[in-house]
């Protein structure tokens, strides 16, 4: 950079920062909260959901890193607040979501304990997003029952439990002024749409999670202004 480039670029540092670090992007981070969803059980990592949010983040001119995920198949949500206690968690992150009740509802759990378990995981979400609400994404539960994998159980009764769980979140994501992705009804496309299942006939395929991803990206855009 010669002398007069540099002279302008720290004018524009000086006087307007922000269009600053637009000329200079630096890494958003993004943390991702969760399950078996979140990791994307049964496929590679690249087609989970947070990982394919971010290619397409970056894809349209934004600058983000590789996601960190705390998520791991079958944890609930108290499980998911040892595993955030255990994990090395560096500092805030410019965008965090929380997808968090299969297994409450899949094990039987009330639903008072998952609404008061989701309460503090969402005020953890917050407190990593530097405690801006605006940054935070919640996404509904899916509905296992739509799967293969339900065969021979009561599919309206896992859809009904589903529904008070996913009305316990959104509520919450309300109360708190954080984003709420409603994913539950896509998910139920699978009992006519193999393609949106992996061969365990019970989680996403990278094409379900590529749905969900295009939701986030584009509520994450607008939370940020882009």
């Amino acid at each position: 950079m010669n002398k007069v480039a540099m002279f302008i670029y720290l004018c524009v540092t000086m006087l307007y920062p922000s269009t600053a670090q637009d000329m200079n992007p630096t890494n958003r981070s993004y943390l991702a909260l969760g399950d078996s969803y979140t990791i994307g059980e049964g496929v590679p990592d690249i087609e989970n959901f947070p990982h394919q949010a971010v290619q397409l983040l970056n894809q349209q001119g934004l600058s983000f890193g590789k996601p960190t995920i705390v998520a791991k198949t079958g944890w609930t949500t108290d499980e998911l607040q040892q595993g955030i206690a255990a994990a090395t968690l560096d500092g805030t992150y410019d965008i965090v979501s929380l997808l968090i009740g299969v297994n409450n509802q899949y094990r039987g759990r009330s639903s008072t304990e998952y609404a008061e378990q989701f309460e503090l995981l969402l005020q953890q979400a917050i407190a990593f997003a530097g405690r801006h609400p605006q940054h935070v994404f919640v996404l509904s539960i899916p509905d296992w029952g739509a799967t293969p994998y339900a065969e021979g159980r009561d599919r309206a009764q896992i859809a009904k439990e589903i529904d008070s769980f996913n009305a316990i979140n959104k509520s919450l994501a309300d109360e708190y002024g954080v984003h709420y992705i409603d994913i539950t009804p896509g998910t139920r496309e699978a009992t006519t749409d193999p393609s949106l299942v992996t061969t365990d006939h019970l989680h996403p395929s990278g094409k379900e999670y590529g749905r969900w991803a295009a939701k986030l990206a584009d509520s994450i855009k607008a939370a940020i202004g882009l």
